[in-house]
């Protein structure tokens, strides 16, 4: 692979560029579609602006699969917001671009996808170095065992104020008959 610029595209690169041209050009026309069918009522003609939303999303797909399929390849970054509104367009009807949407978040996620956007933006590649492991050889030394020990008579705090009334012994109670 060539460093100044990466020629290669990688596979699922290339499945996410093909399916956002398809899905704007299927929201361009929907977009029409609903724009035109909009215009033949008067809460059509209040709902348009809704209605233009897909032209508008079919425009802006469009453009970026143009970057990303382009010989000298533009630093771009992986569009992760067309990819929400694709998702977005289910509440329009439109059950193709919510799909191409979720494959497109997913495959943007691809370790090669991810390499080919940081090579195509120029910037370093750093995996982290990986935690150092302690030596094997080291045992820890036991604890002491601490065994509880019955208080000493200089431990127990004395009532200085009070006097402990003495206990009185419990009566028992005789049974008649025996």
């Amino acid at each position: 692979m060539n460093t100044s610029y990466p020629n290669q595209k990688p596979g699922l690169l290339i499945a996410i560029i093909w399916m956002t041209l398809v899905s704007g050009i299927i929201n361009l026309f929907w977009g029409f579609v609903a724009s035109a069918t909009a215009l033949g009522t008067i809460i059509g003609v209040i709902c348009l602006p809704i209605t233009i939303l897909p032209t508008i999303l079919g425009i802006f797909e469009i453009i970026y699969a143009a970057k990303l399929l382009s010989t000298q390849p533009e630093p771009i970054k992986p569009s992760q917001s067309i990819a929400v509104f694709q998702i977005l367009t289910a509440f329009l009807g439109n059950a193709f671009s919510m799909v191409v949407g979720i494959l497109a978040l997913i495959f943007y996620n691809d370790k090669s996808v991810r390499d080919y956007f940081s090579k195509l933006n120029g910037v370093q590649i750093t995996t982290p170095d990986p935690m150092p492991t302690p030596p094997a050889n080291i045992d820890p030394e036991p604890l002491p065992e601490i065994s509880p020990a019955e208080p000493t008579v200089s431990e127990i705090p004395a009532l200085e104020t009070e006097a402990v009334p003495p206990v009185k012994p419990k009566r028992t109670r005789k049974v008649a008959g025996k």
